[in-house]
C-alpha cells in the first residue's frame, strides 16, 4: 500500500500516521520528497486495509502496489534511487565501475591490481575473501586476512570495497571492512542472509541467481529494504540457460526491464555472464547499451596464475581499452564513466 500525504501535511500529522501503521502491526517505510511524503505499507500477515487510512488528517490518497514486489517497486518510488558510498554517487549519470580480481590471493596481489583498476577508472576494488565454490576441495578464500589485504589495498588507492558475504555469522566482520557489502548468485534467495543484511546498514550489491526470474529476484530484494537498508544495487551477472558455449547466458533483456520496474540501481558482471576474456568487452558493451548503471568486471595483474576464475579476467590494459569503449557508448546516452 502507498499513502501519498498532502504537500503541505504537518509533522503531526504525518506522525499520527505513523504511529496508526505501528498500531496495526505494519511497517512503514517513507520516502521524503521534495513535494510531499509517501509512506509504503508492508504487512506480512494480511494486507493493509484502505480504509484505516483515508480519513486521517494530512491523508491526500492511499493506493495499493500492484507488484509483487513492494518496496524496489517504481509504484513506492517514481524517480531513480541515488546512493552516495563514501562521496561516490552510484545511480546517477556516473556509472560505477568496480574491478579486481576474482579472490583475494596476497597482499601484494590485490595492492597491485587496486592501482591498476584505479588507473583504468575504477572507484570501486572488488575481490573475494570468501569464496563460495562448488567443490569443497577448491580455494574457499583467505577470510579475515583477505579483508585486511583489502583494506591496505584501499589505504593505498583510495578505492572503496566490494566483497560478498556467504554467512549470517560473518556479516560483522566483512562489514567492518567492505564499504559496499556483496550478496553473490548462489545466496540470491537465502532470505534469512538477505534479512539480516538489511539490518546491517552497509550498501549492498545484490546480484541475480543463476537460475531466479526477475520477479523472483525483485521480491527477495524486498528482503533487504524490508530490514531497513535501502542502498541495494542490483546486478546482473547472467543466468543458465540450455546454452553452454558460454559460462552463463548475459540477461541484457532484465537490464532494460529492471530499469522499467524499480528505483533500484542495475549494473552488469560480464565476467560471470560470459566466462572468457575474449567476450567481458562485447557484454559490456551490451549492458551499457542496454541502460545499466555501471558493471562489476574481474580484473588480475597475472590471470594465468590465477588461483580462481583466471580466465575470465581482463589484464590492466585489456580493463583500460574496456573502460575506453564503454565510455563512448555512456556518452552518447548522455552519461559519464571514471
Amino acid at each position: 500500500m502507498i499513502i501519498s500525504m498532502q504537500p503541505d501535511a504537518t509533522k503531526e500529522q504525518l506522525d499520527a500516521v505513523f504511529a496508526r501503521i505501528e498500531e496495526l502491526g505494519y511497517k512503514s517505510h517513507p520516502i521524503f520528497g521534495e513535494e510531499r511524503t509517501v509512506i509504503g505499507v508492508v504487512g506480512r500477515l494480511h494486507r493493509p486495509e484502505k480504509e484505516l487510512f483515508e480519513g486521517l488528517d494530512g491523508v491526500d490518497t492511499v493506493v495499493y502496489i500492484s507488484k509483487p514486489f513492494k518496496l524496489v517497486s517504481k509504484e513506492l518510488k517514481r524517480e531513480a534511487s541515488v546512493f552516495d558510498i563514501g562521496g561516490v554517487k552510484v545511480g546517477g549519470t556516473e556509472l560505477m565501475l568496480a574491478a579486481g580480481p576474482c579472490s583475494v590471493e596476497s597482499e601484494a596481489q590485490i595492492v597491485e591490481i587496486a592501482r591498476e583498476v584505479k588507473a583504468g577508472g575504477a572507484k570501486f576494488l572488488r575481490g573475494g575473501a570468501y569464496k563460495p565454490r562448488t567443490s569443497p576441495f577448491s580455494f574457499q578464500g583467505l577470510g579475515r586476512e583477505g579483508l585486511e589485504f583489502m583494506a591496505t589495498a584501499r589505504a593505498e588507492t583510495g578505492l572503496k570495497i566490494v566483497t560478498e558475504v556467504l554467512s549470517i555469522k560473518d556479516i560483522d566482520l566483512v562489514a567492518e571492512y567492505a564499504d559496499v557489502i556483496q550478496i553473490g548468485a548462489r545466496n540470491c534467495q537465502n532470505f534469512a542472509l538477505l534479512e539480516a543484511v538489511g539490518k546491517a546498514r552497509k550498501p549492498v550489491l545484490y546480484k541475480r541467481g543463476m537460475s531466479t526470474t526477475v520477479n523472483e529476484w525483485l521480491q527477495a530484494a524486498d528482503y533487504i529494504l524490508d530490514g531497513g537498508n535501502e542502498e541495494v544495487i542490483l546486478c546482473e551477472r547472467g543466468i543458465r540457460t540450455f546454452e553452454t558455449a558460454t559460462r552463463n547466458t548475459l540477461d541484457t533483456n532484465a537490464v532494460a526491464l529492471v530499469k522499467e520496474m524499480s528505483h533500484l540501481p542495475i549494473i552488469v558482471d560480464p565476467s560471470h555472464a560470459t566466462g572468457h576474456d575474449h567476450l567481458v568487452i562485447p557484454a559490456a558493451r551490451a549492458g551499457i547499451a542496454a541502460g545499466a548503471d555501471g558493471l562489476i568486471i574481474e580484473v588480475h595483474t597475472h590471470p594465468e596464475k590465477a588461483w580462481s576464475d583466471g580466465h575470465q579476467c581482463l589484464r590492466p590494459a585489456r580493463f583500460r581499452d574496456c573502460v575506453a569503449q564503454v565510455r563512448r557508448i555512456a556518452e552518447a546516452m548522455g552519461r559519464t564513466i571514471g
